[in-house]
Order: structure tokens, then C-alpha cells, then sequence
């Protein structure tokens, strides 16, 4: 049976701060209240609703402002990563969305793994058309690279 939580923090999966929410009982025990993301929703907290969705209204102005700033920068943009390949041509390993966030931390951009969409990891050398999802789901279209290392010392 679940219960009705006051989320304090956004959650991704679950809501923004400000909005009343279910939630199966062992996800609230184990996650949202240890990490203090969310408060039983009784009458007493239900005050703190109104205070919390007009600070996310205003944090959501900012966090979008900031969004389309880093969107303008990174459409558009061409990172390469170079990754190691057997005899046979095949990649050890693949890319995934913390490669791509190490990636364009060298470029000084910080993202978050959660930014990065990528329906499933790399196991190819090629140029792959790819989108970050940033804050306030503002979308960012990138190129990766995926290059062999061998061809890259020659």
C-alpha cells in the first residue's frame, strides 16, 4: 500500500519539491526519508507545500536560464573519445554516459550522468548524432566520435 509523501527535493522519477506524491513504503523508508527528499504528508506539513512550490517556480527560472546557456554551447559540438580494439576490430568494452560526461568535462562543461541520454551503450567505432537532457528538460544535440586507438597513432 503507499503512502503520501510531501516531496522536499526533486526526484526524478517521482516529481518536483512542492508536490504530494505516492510511494510504495519500503522506497520512502529505504530513499526519501533517509536522504530527507520528502516528509509524510500530513496536515501539519502540507503547510510547507505552498512555501516549497514557489521556491521551485523560482529555482525553475534559473535552472532553465542556465539550461539554454549551456544548450547554445554544446549544439552543435563534436567530442571524440578513442577507444582500444582486439585483432578482430571489436571494442573492449563500450562507451557509456560517464564517458561522455568525463568527455565533456575536459571541455569544461559539468554535467551529470543523468543528462546524457543514451539508449544503450557504445560498442562500435563511428559518428553517433546524440542529445543531452539538461535541466527543466531543456534538450542539447551533440556528435560523439568514437575512434580506434591504433588509427589515431598513425
Amino acid at each position: 500500500m503507499a503512502n503520501q509523501y510531501l516531496l522536499i527535493e526533486d526526484v526524478d522519477v517521482l516529481g518536483r519539491s512542492g508536490d504530494v506524491v505516492k510511494a510504495k513504503p519500503g522506497y520512502a523508508r529505504n530513499f526519501l526519508l533517509p536522504q530527507k527528499k520528502a516528509v509524510v504528508a500530513d496536515k501539519h506539513t502540507l503547510r510547507m507545500q505552498a512555501k516549497l512550490k514557489e521556491e521551485r517556480e523560482k529555482q525553475a527560472v534559473i535552472d532553465r536560464g542556465e539550461a539554454e546557456k549551456l544548450a547554445e554551447r554544446i549544439n552543435g559540438m563534436g567530442v571524440t573519445i578513442v577507444v582500444k580494439v582486439d585483432p578482430e576490430g571489436h571494442m573492449y568494452g563500450s562507451v557509456a554516459a560517464v564517458d561522455i560526461v568525463q568527455l565533456f568535462e575536459k571541455e569544461g562543461i559539468v554535467l551529470e550522468r543523468r543528462n546524457v541520454v543514451l539508449p544503450k551503450p557504445i560498442k562500435e567505432p563511428g559518428i553517433f548524432p546524440l542529445t543531452l537532457k539538461l535541466k527543466e528538460g531543456i534538450p542539447a544535440s551533440y556528435t560523439l566520435n568514437v575512434v580506434v586507438e591504433a588509427a589515431q597513432e598513425k
